[in-house]
């Protein structure tokens, strides 16, 4: 079943369904990274966006600190996708990084495209490896540099 018919818009999802659904160790490894490291807090949202066929359709999960974008978490059956924006300002930093993260990590940054405002990467987080290139390109973006 997709997310989306699970959760409408007026059926917010709470913690522990959304980890049913998502049935991963690592939803709760990033959750907890991101509160600890940054503070930060999450923010649910209802995406109504029709693009892939409701690919991103659902509530999505938004980590911000100090009003910056750290990442959105979208709940997939048996893993999740985390969207990471690497700016301008980060991407060159993250041309060092990728060469040292997955393999599926540095596919996925390789061919996407760049926008004005950088390049935003939907990262399925699948795997230890994947999880732990999505924290260094979130420390990236909140501008700490390991």
């Amino acid at each position: 079943m997709l997310w989306s018919e699970l959760f409408n818009s007026v059926h917010e999802p709470l913690d522990n369904e959304i980890r049913e659904f998502v049935q991963t160790p690592l939803w709760d490894n990033l959750t907890n990274y991101l509160q600890q490291t940054y503070n930060a807090k999450s923010n649910l949202f209802y995406s109504r966006c029709s693009m892939d066929q409701d690919f991103w359709k659902g509530w999505n999960v938004k980590y911000k600190k100090s009003g910056k974008a750290l990442c959105t978490l979208y709940p997939k059956q048996g893993y999740f996708i985390a969207l990471v924006n690497v700016g301008a300002k980060e991407s060159l930093e993250a041309e060092l990084l990728i060469p040292l993260c997955d393999e599926y990590t540095q596919d996925l940054y390789t061919q996407t495209k760049s926008g004005t405002s950088g390049k935003s990467l939907a990262i399925n987080v699948t795997s230890e490896s994947i999880l732990r290139d999505v924290k260094e390109l979130i420390a990236l973006r909140a501008g700490r540099v390991r």
